[in-house]
């Protein structure tokens, strides 16, 4: 959901898949979990997908034949609403802020989402191993929905951010049901298909959500993107319904109630690295001698959790799949941090309406399809390091271009231009992290694996946003335009600093992401 690309489903970054077979899955718990959702789909050895349309032979006659059409048509709707809520939350975001006079909280805004995502996508893994997904799936899509009548009736920034973060706690546990789902539900010839229709769920909403929800926000209000989604989930979720029911409860042998998933190694681990996130967060935005007793108790809680929860050696780079993940972190944080900030200024700074601000953004949805296509390529399929490390490069120089529409003169679309170059970047090296995880892994190993790959991003989101809103309020942007474009227009509130040490961070966590990629064989 990205800037919730859980994901991205909102995660993050939201559009890119990484998941083991079902023998795969079976072998580690929260094997289940996969990686944000976005590039065509690849077998495990790297070959491109077979046929889009899920033909492929077979009886079902593929998944929209008429065994498996209701749960396709489903789960590519509520994937669909679940990217334009990502994508229509950067539009509308900026508005809400000043509306709530909550600037100087703009960055808990999103980080709220993505560090309860963290700890739902643990949760999730868990209770599918040990309950199976429809309890997980169903409880996800009923905490997403509430999230966004909370945030949406919202009258200060502090309640907005609650429903921020029930909306996380939603997205994560949606986005590894989901996908328990496809592994459970789909014969392994036609997974190649259904993950790639996760692909082509994002496409519409990246190009009309901007649009949409500019519009809506300009003419009925910015409550009116948050609380027009929940009433449309119901529709998917009774098209499921029946294939769901279908579905195995449980897993012969599984055992555990709420209080054995809930007190599990991993998510207790997720649970302290969420907490912890908050507690730095927290300290960052209020600097005083005060806060160094929530700055030391955040890392306490984050640091041993973060390194028992990613594979050893990722932290420093070890080569080969502890430098996939890590790069993983660096490319999602960076971009979702950087994009994070892009609606505000162009509202605040160049005076832009919320629809022409979140459209600045619609072309890097596009070109991050068309990276991850030419990534699958057969033929470059010998240089899939090289293509990583350029995706990172590009997106380095696209971060780095954004802040030169503050400069008077230089038109706003330089914003549009950049972002395009810099999704081309993140369709090369998101898609191709997936692919190469799979190839570094062992069988026995890919499902754990992909849950550490899915757990980097959404470490990456949390830690870089978070890093994005202390730097933003250390340089001045806690006073930045509290009424609106005018104020701005005038110079009376304008702090350009705040957002070139953003922009500017963001671009060297990606180009250090560029060096990472040397490590990655």
């Amino acid at each position: 959901m990205t800037a919730d690309r859980p994901h991205d489903l909102g995660t993050g970054t939201g559009r890119d898949l990484s998941i083991g077979t079902d023998e795969d899955a079976d072998t580690a718990p929260g094997a289940e979990t996969a990686a944000i959702p976005g590039h065509p789909a690849r077998s495990a050895d790297g070959h491109s997908a077979r046929s889009a349309d899920g033909s492929g032979g077979g009886p079902d006659g593929g998944i929209l034949g008429r065994a498996h059409r209701a749960l396709t048509l489903g789960i590519i709707s509520v994937v669909s609403l679940v990217a334009f809520e990502a994508s229509a939350v950067n539009t509308a975001m900026p508005v809400a802020a000043r509306a709530l006079d909550g600037i100087g909280l703009y960055a808990f805004g999103f980080s709220a989402f993505f560090t309860a995502s963290l700890f739902a996508m643990a949760l999730a893994g868990e209770w599918s191993d040990r309950r199976g997904p429809l309890g997980p799936l169903f409880t996800g899509i009923a905490a997403f929905g509430a999230g966004l009548l909370v945030a949406g009736l919202a009258r200060s920034m502090g309640m907005f951010i609650v429903g921020r973060g029930v909306q996380g706690i939603g997205g994560g546990l949606v986005v590894v049901s989901l996908y328990v789902v496809v592994g459970r539900a789909y014969p392994e010839r036609l997974r190649p298909s259904i993950m790639a229709s996760f692909s082509a769920a994002w496409v519409v909403p990246v190009i009309v959500g901007p649009l949409v929800a500019g519009t809506v926000t300009e003419h009925l209000g910015w409550r009116w993107v948050f609380l027009a989604i929940p009433v449309l989930i119901l529709l998917p979720l009774v098209v499921m319904l029946p294939a769901l029911r279908t579905l195995p409860r449980t897993r012969p042998g599984a055992r555990g109630g709420a209080r054995q998933v809930l007190g599990s190694r991993r998510c207790l681990l997720a649970l302290a690295v969420a907490v912890g996130a908050c507690l730095l967060q927290y300290a960052g935005q209020h600097p005083s001698w005060l806060a160094l007793l929530p700055a030391a108790a955040g890392l306490a809680l984050l640091v041993p959790g973060i390194v028992r929860l990613l594979p050893r050696g990722t932290f420093r780079a070890a080569r080969g799949l502890p430098s996939v993940v890590l790069m993983r972190g660096l490319a999602a944080g960076a971009m979702v941090a950087a994009e994070s900030f892009i609606p505000l200024m162009l509202v605040t700074q160049r005076g832009l309406s919320a629809t022409l601000a979140g459209l600045s953004l619609t072309g890097g949805g596009l070109t991050w399809a068309l990276g991850s296509y030419v990534q699958s390529r057969p033929r470059l399929e010998p240089y899939r390091e090289r293509l990583m490390g350029l995706g990172m490069v590009l997106l380095a120089v696209a971060i780095a271009m954004v802040p030169l529409a503050l400069i008077d003169g230089v038109p706003a679309a330089i914003v549009a231009v950049a972002w395009t170059i810099g999704g081309f970047g993140m369709g090369l090296n998101i898609s191709s992290g997936g692919v190469l995880l799979l190839k570094l892994s062992r069988p026995e190993e890919a499902g754990s694996n992909s849950a550490s790959l899915q757990m980097s991003d959404a470490l990456g989101n949390v830690t870089f946003v978070g890093v994005g809103g202390v730097l933003f309020v250390a340089f001045g942007g806690a006073s930045i335009a509290p009424h609106g474009p005018a104020v701005a227009a005038t110079g009376a509130a304008s702090h350009p600093a705040a957002f070139v040490a953003v922009f500017a961070t963001m671009a060297l966590v990606a180009l250090l992401g560029g060096a990472v990629a040397r490590r990655l064989s």
